[in-house]
């Protein structure tokens, strides 16, 4: 299976759906401790499960039939959680394309916040970084990597 317009169209509906949409659907978590935000759509299946909330650690993983196709793992530390930050989140999140389908936009700023993502590679293998400003300091800052899931 390849990353193709059908699996990219899934993967920013999933994203846009879950987490970033700010109600996402909880399900019960299948580890202890989790959050889990499932998405599904047709031969399709997504699953955003992270643990934490102010830092946290997690992980999206796409399947294709019941086979891992894609993932992303991500990592988010808070320096200072300035009232409004996460629903700036949100609003940066929701912004996902099909061209980058890793986080939020490079660039986006409102009157209060700045987002800043920056990533290397393509869709197959790629790492990448954001952050949130406030008052020309970084309060917000997460690292991501992930690719193409192969099997044997």
């Amino acid at each position: 299976m390849t990353l193709n317009h059908e699996f990219l169209s899934f993967l920013v509906q999933a994203k846009k759906t879950t987490y970033a949409s700010g109600s996402g659907a909880l399900i019960e978590p299948r580890r202890m401790g989790s959050k889990d935000l499932p998405y599904k759509d047709g031969d399709y299946a997504y699953m955003d499960s992270y643990f934490g909330e102010i830092n946290f650690i997690g992980q999206e993983i796409v399947w294709h039939q019941e086979k891992a196709l894609w993932g992303m793992n991500y990592y988010g530390y808070t320096y200072d959680p300035i009232e409004g930050f996460p629903d700036f989140l949100f609003e940066c999140l929701k912004q996902v394309t099909a061209e980058v389908p890793y986080r939020g936009p490079n660039h986006y700023k409102n009157d209060i916040f700045e987002y800043h993502c920056s990533w290397t590679g393509d869709l197959n293998k790629f790492q990448g970084e954001e952050s949130i400003r406030f008052d020309d300091r970084v309060i917000f800052s997460l690292l991501f990597h992930g690719g193409n899931i192969q099997h044997v």
